[in-house]
């Protein structure tokens, strides 16, 4: 009987298609990881190339530039988080609103929103960077407002809806900035729990 043939799984055996992917992929959430821990001023093209294991000239041909790199980090897991978000509740969460809350809440204070925010203040101060960062953070927001809206079943063309929801994650955003200096889970349980005694009354 013959050998039976292995498969060699290395990744300098994988498709080049295949290897280009999983180099990018890798450069997003080191650059990710490294605005959430060294901010803006601390997260160079090098750093993140040394974190992902690339070299910084294959980071280069995947990001030509700096803003690139970061824009694209944060919409790549900005768009990771929301289908998260969407396979949490599978058939619809209406008839668990809290769990909505407390779900969408969630998405403010984790590793994304804390790189989002470096890289927010970053674009305040830099004129190349500020117009991509404005153009990504309106489409996310439109985003999870559509997401919060079909999970909480809201009916939008009810008036004073559409600003119910809006405040909701407006909310979620103000918990996450407490959340960057101290662990304020217990407050924001509760503040959770309030929130979804609101929306049962608004949205019926």
């Amino acid at each position: 009987m013959g050998a039976v043939k292995t498969v060699d799984a290395r990744p300098d055996r994988l498709p080049k298609q295949d290897r280009s992917r999983a180099t990018r992929q890798r450069l997003l959430e080191a650059a990710v990881a490294c605005l959430a821990e060294h901010g803006w001023a601390g997260s160079t093209v090098l750093v993140v190339a040394a974190r992902a294991g690339v070299s910084r000239g294959a980071a280069q041909h995947h990001f030509p530039t700096r803003e690139d790199l970061f824009t694209a980090a944060v919409e790549y897991v900005a768009e990771q988080r929301s289908t998260a978000l969407r396979a949490l509740f599978p058939q619809g969460a209406a008839g668990d609103r809290r769990a909505v809350v407390a779900a969408l809440v969630d998405l403010y204070t984790g590793p994304l929103f804390r790189a989002a925010l470096h890289l927010w203040v970053a674009a305040s101060n830099e004129d190349q960077l500020r117009p991509r960062v404005t153009e990504l953070e309106a489409r996310v927001g439109r985003e999870t407002h559509r997401i919060a809206v079909e999970l909480l079943g809201a009916d939008e063309s009810r008036p004073g809806v559409r600003e119910t929801v809006q405040g909701l994650l407006d909310m979620a955003r103000g918990l996450g900035l407490a959340n960057l200096l101290t662990d304020d889970a217990a407050r924001r349980d509760r503040v959770v729990t309030q929130w979804a005694k609101l929306l049962e009354d608004t949205l019926g």
